[in-house]
């Protein structure tokens, strides 16, 4: 399984941008969204299910992001709207097999794209 994480960017407070996780290899699975800004723990954001109809977001997000897949494109989404400085950091997706809720689930890792908010 490999993952290709792409999107992210500088941008204004207040501003949007749309990370996008494409996969190959086994595609089924559950995918994540995580960051790590400096000097901070890794924070888990979204998920999906691999049907798409269950979604999860950490309360710091929620109203302002979304998560989405398209499986016939083998991709998932994450659209940032509305974004803080405290949004910045290097955003991660995973997938994993299991309970899409559980961070723990997630064991295939992309490689991550920075995300800049300034104030």
């Amino acid at each position: 399984v490999q993952l290709q994480a792409s999107g992210g960017g500088l941008v204004q407070a207040g501003g949007s941008l749309r990370l996008s996780c494409a996969a190959s290899g086994r595609t089924f699975d559950a995918v994540g969204w995580f960051r790590q800004a400096p000097g901070r723990e890794r924070a888990f954001v979204a998920a999906i299910s691999s049907g798409g109809n269950l979604k999860y977001y950490a309360d710091s997000v929620k109203g302002r992001f979304t998560i989405s897949r398209d499986n016939a494109k083998n991709t998932v989404y994450l659209q940032m709207n509305s974004l803080k400085p405290d949004d910045t950091a290097v955003y991660y997706c995973a997938r994993g097999v299991g309970n899409y809720n559980q961070e723990q689930i997630y064991t295939y890792w992309g490689q991550g794209t920075l995300v800049t908010v300034s104030s």
